[in-house]
């Protein structure tokens, strides 16, 4: 079987992660969008090609998609032309047809398939990739002192300090810097030449490459650029009081994100003063910065 991918639909509307990236250049597990999803359909013996190589029987599957690959692979077997829906009718891929509103059949998944349009949909794309992890690999140096538990891969060069706590799955990348006492936890994943503070904590998000978390901060269910520096004590907050989903602003618009725990999502470049205080579901663009004690309530874009 043949499979293509396509341009994505609502890139924008992922800012400021996909601010100065094509959305399929995001990291989810330290990979590329892009190879992450060209890897598992070809180990499932699909070969990728270009749009213009593409046939009556090839997939063409949106970029800004995430797919179970039992679905793709049902889609894949259907004789007519035919568009792959999640269980709210939403397109997630097709074929046979240029247009998926053209396609003879309509295949419905209940599935766990989702389109990316919002950039908390790409910290759900990475916990569902991060969990699907089966075994640990440390390359890097981990202190007698620290405590590694679950699922971890540790890059070359990296190093977990004394006292830290690391629960995976958990991905670190190469040359990255834990501790001494930081605790990370949940589905996270860490790019290569970041630093970790003392007393730091990461829970559930995505830290890009080259990044600087100072001691104390707390980083919960957030997407963090590259080249950030958090002063410390930058805190998220990331769980609403009353127990409902956080509501994010995507172009003046309020969006229900559906999740009830929600960080923030912090643009390259950024840089925080100490104690700056961030509300869930906000938004800061790259490059801006904050001032010391700061409390951010609404997105800086």
């Amino acid at each position: 079987m043949q499979a293509t991918f396509l341009p994505p639909y609502h890139s924008v509307l992922c800012a400021p992660i996909t601010a100065n990236r094509e959305l399929a250049a995001c990291l989810i597990a330290n990979v590329p969008m892009i190879d992450l999803l060209s890897a598992e359909l070809t180990r499932a013996g699909f070969q990728i090609v270009e749009n213009a190589e593409a046939g009556p029987r090839t997939l063409r599957i949106p970029i800004d998609t995430w797919i179970e690959l039992g679905a793709l692979l049902m889609l894949g077997r259907n004789e007519k032309s035919a568009r792959l829906c999640d269980s709210d009718g939403v397109v997630l891929a097709w074929k046979g047809e240029e247009s998926p509103g053209d396609c003879e059949e309509e295949i419905r998944t209940e599935a766990g398939c989702f389109p990316i349009v919002y950039p908390w949909d790409l910290l759900r794309m990475n916990e569902e990739v991060v969990a699907l992890m089966d075994e640990s690999s440390i390359v890097g140096e981990v202190s007698p002192l620290a405590t590694i538990s679950g699922s971890v891969r540790l890059g070359q060069g990296s190093r977990i300090l004394p006292g830290s706590v690391v629960e995976g799955p958990v991905v670190i990348g190469p040359n990255t810097q834990i501790g001494p006492n930081a605790l990370i936890r949940g589905a996270t994943s860490i790019g290569a030449n970041c630093y970790i503070g003392h007393g730091a904590e990461v829970k559930n998000s995505i830290i890009y490459p080259n990044t600087y978390i100072s001691r104390h901060c707390y980083i919960g269910d957030s997407i963090i650029g590259s080249h950030v520096t958090l002063g410390s004590g930058t805190r998220t907050e990331n769980h609403r009081h009353d127990g409902r989903n956080h509501v994010s602003m995507v172009r003046g618009n309020e969006v229900n994100t559906e999740r009830t725990k929600v960080g923030t999502f912090i643009g390259d470049g950024v840089r925080t003063g100490v104690n700056t205080s961030i509300e869930a579901a906000v938004k800061i663009g790259v490059g801006r910065m904050t001032k010391p004690g700061a409390v951010i309530d609404k997105d800086l874009m």
